[in-house]
């Protein structure tokens, strides 16, 4: 996966804007694009796209700290994206929206419970106590999800804008 300086740009420029989103939207907790982003990239950059996530991941750990709440987005992101990845490429135009709509609304509903193994292992929880804590986070997971399945409207046009500049180019 060689990268090119255009795409190192890109990349770097594609994961600012996904912490800047983060950023601006923290006032609704749990409502933001990062999903939406981690989709739509993963649709247009296939394999590549982790650059833009883990830009952003890393931009998260500089900005708000390395502390035990940002390991687990060491692998929540690659979750979301590892599902794309499996998806076919060519779905539907018709169905495009609401499957990535639904996957990135699962990530969402799910992200607690995704969260929880990492939360359990450095805090060091039983598994009752893990169980307890993702109980008590599903007020906030659908929050996530319902946010999540409602942002994801954008992710086909900001697939189709990211393609047509990679066309362009």
């Amino acid at each position: 996966m060689k990268l090119t300086i255009r795409e190192i740009a890109v990349f770097g420029m594609l994961g600012a804007v996904m912490y800047a989103s983060k950023m601006i939207m923290e006032l609704i907790p749990n409502v933001h694009l990062l999903g939406v982003f981690t989709v739509a990239f993963t649709i247009v950059y296939r394999k590549k796209a982790l650059y833009p996530i883990y830009t952003y991941v890393i931009l998260n750990g500089i900005f708000c700290g390395f502390a035990t709440w940002w390991i687990p987005y060491l692998y929540l992101w690659t979750i979301l994206w590892g599902v794309v990845m499996l998806l076919p490429k060519r779905i539907p135009k018709k169905i495009q929206p609401v499957v990535y709509m639904a996957v990135c609304a699962a990530h969402g509903f799910l992200f607690g419970t995704l969260y929880a193994p990492a939360q359990a292992i450095i805090y060091g929880l039983s598994f009752k106590g893990m169980i307890a804590w993702i109980i008590a986070g599903l007020p906030w997971d659908c929050i996530h999800g319902i946010s999540n399945f409602l942002c994801g409207v954008l992710i086909v046009p900001i697939a189709s804008v990211l393609k047509l500049a990679e066309r362009k180019i």
